[in-house]
């Protein structure tokens, strides 16, 4: 008998394999403990005496160096410490002052003017037709030898011709023609100041400026502002960058808060130019918002120049007589403040204390006229009026002590609670201050006049107070109660959902589910008719979000009575799955048991039902994944405890839901197979006839599903996962089937596979699984009626005949793979058994006849490999066979028995054909020889000896 497999005693193999345990003393050390370091210093005498001295010192520990940088000692700390000292002081005091005036600027808690600018715009447009002025900005034309005063004579001329009609009005503008008139007057102005025409730039300036004034569009003009004040912004910023340039002396420019003192005469005098320009202008508009723009290049003159100049210009707005002109020149002044000199708050509440004082012109004839003429009626006309007094309580509110809000408060009720005020001081002050007082605010709602301005918009903001701060508890329940009766009685729809929305969250924080269902059912009741939920998709979608941030228990959510025939009024479905997802996210994100609960499982099914119905052919791949991982982990978390029966009807329930989405079914496959290996578990291997056909059931389950997967690979791993999980309860015939199964889906193997969208070869997945097939075929025992190792047989033929790529080796590595296998298989006692299941070592006994079966399969894969090595005769083939040799010698070396003469002249002349054309790695080859020489020196090993005296290094040179 030609015997190829070597004897190997996997016992005794694992225990001269082990580490050596070494007793190990450590005494008092501990890699916690301070370490001590012992410092020997010597000290050299002179030549004549040779004695040296010798001291050592030892320190008691050394500190951590990360440590050292809380007592200061790191190196940075160090080198900031030997400093000159005139230098650190100068440093402090800098540091003292600027944190000095970090206290009095802006923080990040105060809302930007930016963020406001997007939805200006959005909301305040107009379908009517524009007009815009356009000047000529030609210069003319000054000889080079003109006196200063000359140019200065003509540059005031050239301001003069565009107060005095070098200008046209370019008429019928859509929105977006104006949008884009004004963007091409900013281009011009940036275009004009990199040009060196400074006069040209303030001539773009003005005109834009001069557009301010007009009202003919009334429901325009707040987007208007927006979009000139950005012109009046970039202005501002070019002079000062252009000021601020000029003080640069000796490269060195000034620091952030510098003193006028440090501005050099050029400088100054140019700054003072430019105020001079503009207080030449004569329209009060234009010089108003060209003044303000460069209000903060009064830095450069004196430390008083800003506080002196806003209550100047404060003033000045009083001589515009269009209260909606008015109030935004205001806005602009208090942007323009907040900038520049925050701490400066009486200009700010000046301002606004000016406009209450004028407020009452919006009920004389010439605003009435003009309204009747545009056909504007008042409650729209108010609404302009909302951003730039809601901006300018912005400033006044910021960081505001709680008196000023009693202060304004006081001021709307002296003006008979004016509703438009009254909602811009809520929406200005801390949600604290207006929560304490909600009582007096709704005392003061109900008092407003309502023609003006609903009282429901009203009731809106404090309910968005109140959903940042929490009232009084003793209040809480009338604030609701007094909300409602106000927000019930709504007729329009679109104004009930926009309040009810806000006041859903202030329920769901301080109230019981009963309160929660009320409003709900009121919701449903007034947007069912005429399907008025339809224009209300957004509002609603947001109520499901605030349920369910504060009822995240589900058992207690599915008991509210409204709230499943509230997502009944989802009925497009785009919307509707995006509630479902929102849903699904909480119950995972929250539920932290599995449940079993009949409710929450029946209303979970149907709302992951809809995700999956939404999947058709043109859902993208991102979408797909995220519908399936949500339904799997709602999957993941059922369960019923023993009852298995049941749970497995959930999963085949579950299939039949979700048979649209692989990775579902990939994840009740894997669930199944779990459920089974935990009945095996509960059961302990005692196997009932119930509990066996259970079993079966389980399998029966994953080998219908699995073929219905596309990818090929999931298929084959699902395959073999399967079948040891059968083979695991011992289920011999339903594993075979798995296997035979696999072994039948190998052909199908494509030669490319999709990997996150790319192409790949498929070689390196299909050597992957077959070595972990491999791995599973040595303790799967032979069919009684199929013959010896026929699965091994039908992998074989099928890899035979497998249809490999030219340039690849992967078939030589399977077959090495595989005779890894059937060395193990030859052995008396297999490596590792499945319980309660006979392997081939049992039910075979060692018998000769299966040995010779092992044996001629062996000798058909070393055949196969060897023909292999010769078809890689040729020069640009030659490294890979050089790498193949050595590793199939590396294979008979560990598995096989080299005291067969044939197989050790293999191996030698295998050796030999590794390093024959210079390709074997010098240092492999040195490593691998003393590793025979090595196994020689073992007990019984004596033919390694033997074999290394045969195998000799070749040099390169």
């Amino acid at each position: 008998l030609l015997r190829h497999a070597r004897s190997r005693n996997y016992v005794s193999e694992s225990e001269f394999c082990k580490l050596e345990s070494v007793p190990l003393d450590f005494g008092d050390y501990h890699p916690l403990k301070p370490i001590t370091v012992t410092e020997s210093k010597t000290k050299k005498m002179n030549r004549k005496g040779s004695t040296s001295s010798t001291s050592s010192s030892s320190s008691s520990s050394v500190l951590d160096p990360l440590s050292s940088v809380l007592d200061g000692t790191d190196p940075l700390s160090l080198f900031a410490a030997a400093a000159d000292p005139v230098t650190t002081a100068s440093m402090d005091s800098t540091r003292k002052k600027r944190d000095k005036d970090d206290s009095s600027a802006v923080g990040s808690d105060f809302e930007p003017w930016a963020s406001k600018r997007g939805e200006i715009l959005a909301r305040y447009t107009t379908t009517e037709k524009l007009s815009i002025v356009s000047g000529s900005f030609s210069r003319k034309a000054t000889s080079t030898g003109s006196a200063v005063s000359e140019k200065v004579r003509t540059r005031l001329e050239e301001l003069d011709d565009l107060e005095e009609g070098s200008q046209k009005e370019i008429l019928n503008l859509t929105q977006q023609d104006y949008m884009n008139r004004i963007e091409e007057l900013n281009q011009s102005l940036k275009d004009a100041w990199s040009s060196d025409q400074k006069v040209k730039a303030l001539k773009i300036v003005i005109q834009c400026s001069k557009l301010l004034s007009d009202t003919k569009v009334i429901r325009f003009y707040p987007s208007k502002f927006v979009l000139i004040t950005d012109i009046l912004d970039t202005f501002g910023k070019l002079v000062y960058d252009r000021i601020l340039s000029m003080c640069v002396d000796n490269r060195v420019s000034l620091s952030d808060n510098f003193s006028p003192e440090s501005v050099n005469d050029t400088a100054k005098e140019t700054c003072l130019n430019w105020f001079f320009k503009i207080a030449s202008i004569r329209e009060l508009i234009p010089r108003f918002y060209v003044e303000a723009a460069i209000l903060k290049c009064n830095k450069f003159l004196s430390k008083t120049g800003i506080s002196e100049c806003l209550p100047r210009l404060t003033a000045m707005i009083r001589g515009i007589g269009d209260p909606l002109v008015a109030v935004y020149a205001r806005a602009y002044l208090c942007r323009v403040g907040m900038e520049v000199a925050p701490q400066l708050k009486e200009s700010l509440n000046k301002n606004f204390f000016d406009f209450l004082l004028t407020f009452k012109q919006i009920h004389e004839d010439t605003v009435q006229n003009q309204l009747v003429e545009q056909c504007v009626e008042i409650p729209l006309y108010l609404t302009l009026y909302s951003p730039a007094i809601d901006w300018i309580l912005q400033c006044i509110a910021y960081r505001a002590p709680e008196v000023l809000l009693t202060e304004m408060m006081e001021r709307c009720k002296k003006l008979g609670n004016n509703a438009l005020l009254l909602n811009s001081v809520m929406s200005a002050f801390r949600a604290e201050f207006i929560a304490t007082r909600s009582m007096d605010f709704i005392g003061m709602i109900k008092e407003c006049d309502e023609s003006g301005f609903p009282k429901h918009l009203l009731f809106r903001s404090l309910g968005l107070n109140l959903a940042l701060a929490d009232p009084p508890e003793s209040d809480r329940h009338q604030i609701l109660n007094e909300a409602w009766k106000v927000i019930t009685k709504l007729k329009n729809p679109q104004d009930y959902i926009n309040c009810a929305e806000v006041w859903v969250e202030y329920t769901c924080r301080h109230f019981t589910r009963r309160e929660v269902n009320t409003v709900l059912a009121d919701v449903i009741r007034h947007m069912t008719p005429d399907r008025a939920f339809e224009d209300a998709y957004p509002q609603l979608q947001s109520i499901i979000q605030k349920v369910i941030t504060y009822i995240y228990d589900f058992s207690l959510l599915f008991s509210v009575e409204k709230f499943l025939p509230f997502l009944d009024m989802f009925q497009k479905e785009s919307v509707r799955v995006e509630v479902c997802k929102c849903i699904m996210e909480s119950f995972i994100k929250h539920q932290q048991e599995s449940t079993k609960d009949p409710v929450i499982l029946n209303a979970l099914l149907h709302i992951c039902k809809t995700m999956h119905d939404s999947v058709n052919a043109l859902t993208l791949e991102d979408e797909k994944r995220m519908l399936a991982t949500l339904i799997n982990g709602f999957i993941k978390m059922v369960s019923f405890g023993r009852d298995f029966e049941q749970q497995l009807s959930f999963y085949v329930e579950a299939r039949s839901m979700f048979c649209n989405l692989e990775p579902v079914l990939i994840q009740l496959i894997h669930s199944v197979n779990q459920l089974a290996m935990e009945t095996r578990r509960v059961m302990k291997g005692n196997h009932s006839r119930k509990t066996a056909a259970f079993v079966r059931a389980c399998v029966a389950f994953c080998f219908i599903t699995i073929p219905s997967l596309s990818s090929i690979f999931t298929r084959l791993n699902l395959y073999l996962h399967s079948g040891q999980v059968a083979l695991a309860n011992q289920c011999l015939s339903q594993a075979d089937a798995f296997f035979k199964a696999a072994v039948s889906l190998v052909p199908e193997v494509p030669k490319m596979i999709s990997i996150d969208g790319k192409m790949k070869p498929s070689d390196a997945f299909l050597l992957e699984f077959l070595c972990n097939f491999f791995s599973t075929l040595l303790v799967v025992p032979d069919h009684p009626e199929q013959g010896v190792l026929f699965l091994v047989r039908g992998l074989l033929n099928v890899i035979q005949d497998y249809t490999w790529e030219d340039n690849s080796d992967d078939k030589v590595r399977i077959y090495t793979n595989v005779l890894h296998l059937l060395s193990a298989m030859a052995q008396e006692v297999y490596i590792y058994h499945v319980d309660k299941v006979d392997s081939n070592d049992a039910l075979y006994g060692g018998d000769s006849k299966f040995l010779a079966e092992i044996n001629k399969l062996c000798e058909t894969v070393i055949a196969q490999i060897l023909d292999h090595l010769k078809t890689l005769g040729k020069e640009e083939t030659l490294k890979r066979q050089s790498q193949l040799a050595l590793c199939f010698f590396n294979t008979i070396l560990a598995h096989g028995d080299l005291r067969n003469n044939k197989l050790n002249q293999l191996a030698v002349n295998l050796w030999n054909l590794a390093q024959k054309h210079g390709f074997a790695d010098t240092k492999t080859m040195v490593k691998t020889l003393e590793y025979v020489k090595r196994r020689g020196r073992q007990p019984e090993m004596s033919h390694f000896t033997e074999l290394a005296l045969r195998l000799p290094l070749q040099s390169r040179t």
